[in-house]
């Protein structure tokens, strides 16, 4: 490997770090052979908070950090249904989908003609099968993506982001996303973090030339995903919005 290659990306402290080194490809196929490799998980606060919890590069111990900075690379549909109701632990889902169209496990098939896709099949107006999405963030000055397991309340508003900046000829992976949380109370009056997306600008064509490189990787990554990646690991979730609920004092 070449001295350019063993140069940490923060010392240049930008997206075009990236460019031509494959360094995403290299340290995957070096360092993660035979390992069960996953990308680090931010987890959304309960009861409405408005701070992310980031796991930490340095140490076992997690980061608050009041807004995630960063491309989102690469994000797909994350569909998790469970036969007995979710109560913790760590359980993978019956059955799943990576792509809102197909689903695997029991009772599979189409995702759009199951019944436990259909608003009403949970409790209240919700769906059985929680309709997630995963984001792959990367922040500047890192090599390896985080990911943001998006949940039901949060869907629309990143639609809408999604819209807006496609409208304005924006694809994603071609600008810098600013993604904080604010407090949100459902019908059921139970209060949940919701996701709230900022445009702050876009990639020069250095650095949309490496971050498309990113996202080829990401999407190999994500292509290979099994159903213990849609394992929930958290609290249980609030039926109406997919976030997670305060635990019972």
């Amino acid at each position: 490997m070449s001295e350019k290659k063993n140069t940490e990306i923060t010392e240049t402290g930008s997206f075009a770090a990236l460019a031509n080194m494959d360094m995403l490809n290299e340290a995957m196929a070096d360092d993660c052979q035979g390992l069960e490799f996953s990308f680090d998980r931010v987890k959304l606060p309960a009861g409405g908070g408005t701070a992310f919890e980031i796991p930490s590069a340095e140490s076992d111990e997690s980061e608050m950090s009041k807004d995630i900075t960063g491309v989102i690379v690469y994000n797909h549909p994350a569909y998790a249904y469970y036969h007995d109701k979710y109560t913790g632990g760590n359980n993978p889902p019956d059955c799943g989908s990576f792509d809102g169209v197909t689903g695997i496990g029991t009772p599979g098939g189409s995702c759009q003609n199951c019944p436990y896709n259909k608003f009403g099949s949970g409790e209240g107006q919700s769906k059985m099968c929680k309709n997630k999405r995963m984001l792959y963030i990367l922040r500047e000055g890192e090599l390896f993506p985080i990911t943001l397991s998006l949940p039901t309340g949060s869907l629309k508003s990143f639609t809408n982001y999604v819209k807006s900046q496609l409208s304005r000829g924006r694809k994603l992976n071609q600008v810098v996303t600013k993604i904080t949380l604010k407090k949100a109370t459902n019908a059921s009056g139970i209060a949940f973090s919701q996701a709230v997306f900022a445009f702050e600008r876009m990639l020069d064509a250095q650095e949309r030339t490496a971050v498309a490189g990113v996202t080829e990787s990401v999407k190999v990554y994500a292509a290979n995903l099994t159903m213990a990646s849609l394992m929930e690991d958290e609290p249980p979730v609030d039926p109406e919005t997919g976030e997670i609920m305060e635990p019972l004092k």
